[in-house]
């Protein structure tokens, strides 16, 4: 077995056993190194510590039955690990920057650890052959665009240490916010075409030193301008790179799904392919119905020259 598999499987014991107590000794005999080499390899591959992890994960484990006000907050504390509804509650808002409390009573978008997909960062394919992990469908593909593609929505400020990568950090989904903006709007905004697909962007501009654009929205037609607190975001004609991902649900496709095809993406496929990009990257939401959840990334590649590598 790879080093990277005995870390997966210990992933995945971790996510089938969320609540159970934990050691780092108990861990590395499932993944059948020493305690030592596993602790070591863990925080390397999974990008934090194992007690750490497990404590994220089971954070985020228990975000989804907080939403029901006929559970109380101690039962899914326990439920989940942890030994107290204080301890539960600090460690929450340590993470979060918020109560469980105020989260139940007044719910936010949050960004969430997710259990990583090992198997993303030991594996090249080529472009137009997909690649089939336990949790996504991803293949990455070339696409030109013969005339620019207008989008109109919000757009706003968005700090890069509390918002990627995505699935890695947590606190408050500051996009997911612009998000239920838009879609709260979205009836009301003239200029929509109709049937048109929804789109993101991330862009590094003039922003203050830690910052990014995002932008949320759907197609517009051809001479819609910007009113109001409304923006227009234009996609300029080019040959892009194009890394397309399905998942089974829609929850999943935004967050996990999302998170593992970025990080695949940037993290492995284009540094093996010698490029990186403009300071952009755009997302396109080919399908949300339950039946088929599928999204695309596209970003503008440019070669790594021999300098730059070094």
């Amino acid at each position: 077995m790879r080093a990277w598999e005995s870390i997966q499987k210990v992933l995945d014991y971790i996510e089938d056993n969320v609540a159970q107590s934990h050691s780092p000794e108990g861990l590395s005999k499932i993944a059948a190194l020493s305690p030592f080499y596993f602790q070591r390899l863990f925080t390397r591959l999974v990008k934090r510590p194992v007690n750490e992890y497990v404590k994220m994960r089971r954070l985020a484990r228990a975000c989804e039955p907080l939403k029901d006000k006929g559970m109380r907050i101690l039962d899914i504390a326990l439920a989940y690990g942890f030994n107290s509804h204080e301890h539960f509650t600090k460690t929450f808002k340590s993470a979060f920057g918020l109560t469980p409390e105020e989260y139940r009573n007044h719910p936010v978008r949050l960004n969430q650890i997710i259990k990583p997909d090992l198997l993303l960062g030991y594996t090249m394919i080529d472009e137009n052959v997909p690649l089939i992990t336990d949790s996504i469908v991803l293949e990455i593909s070339r696409k030109t665009i013969h005339a620019p593609e207008l989008y109109i929505g919000y757009s706003a400020p968005v700090s890069i240490s509390q918002q990627t990568p995505p699935g890695e950090t947590t606190g408050v989904d500051v996009p997911g916010q612009l998000w239920d903006q838009f879609h709260k709007q979205k009836g009301g905004i003239r200029g929509l075409a109709p049937n048109g697909i929804e789109f993101a962007a991330s862009s590094m501009g003039e922003n203050e030193d830690g910052a990014f654009t995002y932008f949320a929205g759907a197609s517009a037609m051809p001479g819609t301008i910007a009113y109001d607190d409304l923006v227009i975001w234009e996609l300029p004609v080019a040959e892009y790179i194009v890394c397309s991902f399905e998942a089974e649900i829609f929850e999943a496709l935004t967050t996990s799904a999302l998170g593992k095809s970025m990080n695949y993406l940037f993290g492995t496929w284009l540094p093996n392919h010698r490029l990186t990009t403009q300071p952009f990257s755009a997302e396109k939401y080919i399908s949300t119905n339950p039946e088929s959840c599928k999204m695309e990334i596209w970003v503008l590649p440019i070669p790594v020259t021999e300098q730059e590598s070094r």
